[in-house]
């Protein structure tokens, strides 16, 4: 049997498009992908359009939304998407169960029940399948699915303990007030948040408050209302006129378009093992290697780019993710956006690259681990994502190689870039550099990902001479000090600031939900 027949017989995912497969020379896994996300546009739009509130109850569009969930999630991974439907309903029965613990314990049950249930998984699909589930890989649906369960019980327990949002109130990016709810969510709902056709296979994770919105018809209306201070109808919600998402789908599919295009003939012309080829590693330059590493890695994102923009369309053909209105008062349908493509590419500072990259799953680190951790918290940040993506060694090179870059990259920004700001040019210049610097460093950090071998990661780190971390360590070492301010003398010593309500009004602003930006991430 070949590789490729063994391949289709061990696919436990429909085979319907098999030929489709064989015609695009794509994997079965893929073709059915792609299909359930183009389905899944065409049934947001007839969602939105045709059980829109004024037209069915919630409950009707939570039963709705599950089913269509659920049936992809059969048709993708046969008898695993029973796996990832047991996964879920297993955690909604020990959610419930929480509510007899303290409530200081249910969020962390949760989190321990969740994360434990995705590990034994992936080290299932890694380690007992031994890889042999060749074209099924249920892991995705199943992270999203632990994401949304721990976010709903993290958001729950701020609810009912009010604890974390006095504690928080200056962390704008948080917005605890606004994502934070004290009403247990119905067996229903809960499906619902978990397994909804909009974003069961790819994401994003939203916050669950949104989503309860979003169902019952108040998501655009309550952001409008905020926006403009008044109040339309009696409840507020019910004549207040809804924007198109029409527009924003448009260009989110012409931008799917142009990541597919660059897939099929760029990507495939650059594949990331060619790194760590023994002929090329053994004969090419430093340069050489180093250059080929940058554009492999550049070309390898666009696949990202597609997944997650067009899961980002479906979303907002269902009339989910209005954010509000921009600078121009046209509507804004980046809530539950999770990238920012010119963000990525003109990144010029690790942290605003990794600000712009999987944004939901950022949000999600914050909420659960980095706005609670009291020690350590961006080492434990970056394990915690090491470990949810899987048990591959190269995620752990990845997050803990990113620990000591974060750490340099702060420390040289705090300590240089001060000289560069006061001319135009000399801030263009350094601007070019840290772009430079930036995008070389995401490509070292990021190659141990994409090869997932502990071998070919060592054959990597050697060709490159382990240079960035050798240079980021001694950053961190050398860089690293604590500024604290200076005690000013008594004769010299500055007057109080008349009023800290500037700070304030502008705290306040970034808080508000048409002008958020859900960027702000540590992940």
């Amino acid at each position: 049997m070949s590789e490729r027949e063994d391949a289709i017989f061990k696919t436990t995912g429909c085979k319907w498009l098999l030929p489709v497969s064989g015609y695009l020379g794509l994997s079965l896994d893929q073709v059915n992908f792609l299909a359930c996300q183009l389905f899944a546009l065409l049934a947001a739009f007839w969602f939105r359009l045709y059980l829109s509130p004024n037209h069915a109850s919630p409950m009707v569009r939570h039963a709705v939304a599950t089913l269509l969930g659920i049936a992809f999630l059969l048709f993708c991974f046969g008898w695993y998407g029973v796996t990832l439907s047991h996964a879920d309903i297993l955690n909604g029965l020990l959610h419930y169960l929480f509510f007899l613990s303290p409530l200081t314990h249910t969020h962390r049950y949760s989190m321990v029940t969740a994360m434990g249930y995705l590990t034994a998984c992936h080290v299932s699909r890694v380690f007992i399948y031994s890889y042999g589930i060749l074209s099924t890989d249920f892991s995705g649906p199943l992270m999203i699915v632990t994401q949304k369960i721990t976010m709903l019980a993290f958001h729950l327990h701020d609810g009912k303990t009010s604890e974390y949002i006095h504690k928080n109130t200056n962390r704008s990016s948080t917005n605890a007030g606004q994502t934070c709810f004290n009403v247990r969510p119905t067996l229903i709902e809960y499906l619902s948040y978990n397994l909804n056709f909009l974003s069961v296979l790819v994401g994003p994770c939203s916050n669950y408050k949104d989503y309860i919105d979003f169902i019952e018809g108040k998501h655009i209306s309550w952001r409008l209302k905020q926006h403009s201070g008044t109040c339309n109808g009696q409840n507020g919600y019910d004549k207040t006129p809804d924007p198109s998402p029409l527009n924003a789908v448009c260009r989110k599919l012409l931008v799917c378009c142009g990541c597919m295009f660059f897939f099929l003939v760029i990507t495939r012309s650059l594949p990331i093992t060619y790194n760590v080829d023994d002929h090329f590693v053994g004969h090419a330059s430093f340069l050489s290697r180093l250059t080929y590493a940058f554009f492999s890695i550049q070309a390898a994102r666009p696949k990202f780019f597609f997944a997650w923009t067009l899961a980002d369309a479906v979303n907002n053909a269902a009339g989910y993710g209005f954010l509000g209105m921009d600078g121009s008062g046209k509507p804004c349908w980046d809530l539950v956006s999770n990238l920012n493509i010119i963000g990525i590419e003109t990144a010029t500072s690790f942290k605003t690259f990794i600000d712009n990259w999987n944004i939901q799953t950022g949000i999600w680190l914050k909420t659960v681990c980095y706005d609670r951790a009291a020690k350590h918290r961006l080492a434990l940040t970056f394990i915690l994502s090491a470990l949810w993506h899987g048990v591959y060694p190269g995620y752990y090179f990845t997050f803990i190689t990113a620990i000591p870059i974060t750490i340099a990259a702060r420390a040289i920004r705090r300590s240089i870039r001060h000289y560069f700001i006061g001319s135009r040019l000399l801030k263009l210049g350094y601007d070019i550099v840290t772009w430079a610097a930036t995008q070389l460093a995401i490509c070292y950090t990021v190659m141990p990902f994409l090869l997932l071998s502990v071998e070919h990661t060592i054959v990597y780190y050697r060709s490159m001479y382990f240079h960035v971390h050798i240079i980021s360590i001694l950053a961190a070492v050398v860089l690293h000090q604590k500024h604290k301010p200076r005690e000013p003398s008594a004769t010299n010593k500055p007057s109080p600031p008349a009023s800290s309500s500037s700070s304030a009004a502008a705290c306040s602003a970034q808080c508000q939900p048409v002008h958020s930006n859900n960027n702000g991430k540590v992940n």
